[in-house]
């Protein structure tokens, strides 16, 4: 798998759970970003460099950050999901503690809620279900929650990519292309098109546009948890040779069964504390 940042992520939350154990804090979260980051990208970017000018932990995601609300925290939520399967609960609250250091409002509980799907997926009939359950961890009248549940509703007839992106166009106008809200919509979108259909749903959640890498990959974290690996087909992971590349200070590569035995531990930790 080539180097990309939202897989980096994905790694580097296994790496705060092995140094800090799973009830690190956003302190640690910090401190692993000095040690293993030498770079990052607009809400991420403005943190690290915050954190490297010496601003404190708890300010570092909200001076000169106009991204705070953006999907970056989100594409961040896989790692919390897979340490705690069948557990939301400690899947968002991991969530929250990773988020608050590049992160505020909507932007913090993108993450919470898709960690929580993901944690959910992994016991639930369907991918409705999981998002259902996602939505249970954050406020209830936050403006995600509200477009969330929106997305639920209006994904009931939404039969494709087009039309799917048409109703996100209308409902978010001018909106940024990579904020967390829209790009929410997406995913859950893509999820409900494509049912069990692993393959189509990736499909569909790309050809949506917008920040379509992060979407598909979130879809494709909830669809894989709920499928399991044998009704997954082998042409989306078998040519990557067991390995995945990062730009992580020290971990220029990972072995993918390697990274699964690794969570498989986290999870078994959490799950048996």
């Amino acid at each position: 798998m080539p180097v990309d940042d939202d897989v980096t992520y994905t790694l580097l939350g296994l790496l705060i759970a092995e140094d800090f154990g799973p009830d690190f804090t956003t302190e640690d979260v910090g401190k692993a970003w000095v040690k293993y980051l030498p770079y990052a990208c607009t809400a991420e970017d403005v943190a690290l460099r915050n954190l490297k000018a010496g601003i404190p932990w708890d300010k570092a995601g909200e001076v000169d950050n106009p991204y705070c609300q953006w999907i970056g925290a989100d594409i961040r939520s896989d790692p919390w999901g897979y340490m705690a399967p069948g557990y939301p609960e400690k899947a968002a609250e991991m969530a929250y503690r990773d988020a608050y250091i590049s992160h505020r409002r909507n932007g913090i509980y993108g993450e919470m809620f898709f960690s929580a799907a993901i944690a959910a997926a992994f016991e639930a009939d369907d991918a409705v279900d999981a998002l259902k359950t996602g939505l249970t961890e954050i406020p209830r009248d936050c403006l995600l929650a509200k477009d969330i549940r929106w997305a639920l509703e209006a994904g009931r007839g939404i039969r494709n990519h087009k039309e799917a992106r048409k109703a996100v166009e209308e409902r978010f106008g001018a909106m940024s292309g990579v904020h967390t809200n829209l790009n929410a919509c997406l995913t859950i979108f893509g999820l409900m098109i494509g049912g069990d259909d692993f393959t189509r749903v990736i499909g569909e959640t790309v050809a949506m546009g917008y920040d379509n890498d992060c979407t598909a990959a979130t879809a494709g974290s909830i669809a894989g948890a709920v499928l399991g690996i044998s009704r997954i087909p082998g042409h989306w992971y078998e040519s990557f040779n067991n390995k995945v590349m990062t730009y992580m200070n020290g971990h220029p590569e990972f072995k993918i069964d390697d990274v699964l035995e690794r969570f498989a531990c986290q999870a078994e930790n959490i799950l048996t504390r």
